[in-house]
């Protein structure tokens, strides 16, 4: 976590010559540059640094976060996209605060693999109203493979294949809304929703171009501890003639369960496709979507 902070700061040098033109809020610019970058809470882990303060409270600032796939399952970022092996999640965005309680943010992720050239990339851009004891979001997100001619990987250890089950994954576009309300100051409940879009690989072995998703996430935390159920059904886009199986549905629950560790650190473990419905095309390559269950153990240390 150290070298993220110092690979922040370094990224915002530029950000020094723009304050020095502003006039009177030169020395408000330098205070916002010079201070270290603050601590995200250990249910929002990550380093946020401040770019600018207005007279009214209100604040630009830019947050990183780096991340296990399991954890950042159980944050539901995106909700639509499950990639439990991935070795890391790297997450930066800007938050902007339009009002005392509303806030707007824009993120960018890259999921990366061990060992493997293959990356998903995510950006997502949305609103949340904080009134403290509970909030309200909604967000609009894609996916994306960074080579879209590359089929990624089906066999890794302790891995699901490709993404959402599906190794000839193009990418993905979804509507997302989330909900928290704390119930006392370490413990709370999210629910979360997710309608969207698969685009798959031209010769795909299922022969159909789309398909739709949607998704619903229920989870609870208390203090270090933390976990999220999550239901999945996918089906060939409707009112597409000709197209394969149009009355064919996949459907699948996740649960997964992390425990924050005093020293920085998280493990987490839990299942995808701990239960599932519907049958899998039997391809060359094996059954597509893979609704295989597949359970997982992930540590990960910030540092």
């Amino acid at each position: 976590m150290r070298r993220l902070s110092a690979l922040l700061l370094i990224s915002l040098l530029p950000l020094t010559a723009v304050g020095q033109s502003a006039g009177g809020d030169n020395a408000m610019a330098q205070r916002l540059l010079a201070q270290p970058p603050d601590q995200m809470t250990e249910v929002e882990p990550g380093v946020m640094v401040p770019l600018w303060r207005g007279t009214d409270g209100r604040l630009l600032a830019l947050k990183a976060d780096q991340s296990t796939g399991a954890d950042a399952l159980r944050k539901n970022a995106p909700l639509a996209l499950r990639v439990v092996d991935a070795a890391s999640v790297m997450t930066t965005g800007l938050q902007y605060g339009l009002g005392p309680r509303l806030q707007a943010h824009a993120e960018i992720s890259e999921h990366s693999w061990v060992n493997q050239s293959s990356r998903v990339l995510g950006s997502e851009v949305g609103a949340t109203y904080d009134a403290g004891r509970y909030s309200l979001g909604v967000s609009v997100g894609t996916v994306s493979t960074s080579n879209n001619n590359t089929v990624l990987p089906r066999v890794l250890p302790g891995a699901v294949p490709g993404v959402d089950g599906l190794s000839s994954f193009d990418s993905s576009s979804q509507l997302n809304a989330r909900g928290r309300l704390a119930l006392g100051g370490k413990s709370g409940i999210d629910l979360g929703a997710s309608v969207g879009r698969i685009h798959l690989l031209p010769g795909n072995l299922l022969g159909i171009n789309t398909l739709d998703q949607k998704a619903l996430s229920f989870g609870v935390d208390h203090g270090p501890l933390s976990g999220v159920l999550t239901g999945r059904t996918m089906q060939p886009e409707a009112g597409i003639p000709g197209n394969y199986g149009a009355d064919r549905r996949w459907n699948s629950i996740d649960l997964g369960v992390t425990w924050r560790l005093p020293w920085r650190g998280a493990l987490s473990v839990g299942a995808q496709n701990l239960w599932s419905s519907g049958t899998p095309t039997n391809t060359p390559a094996g059954p597509e979507p893979d609704q295989s269950r597949t359970p997982y153990v992930q540590y990960h240390q910030d540092l």
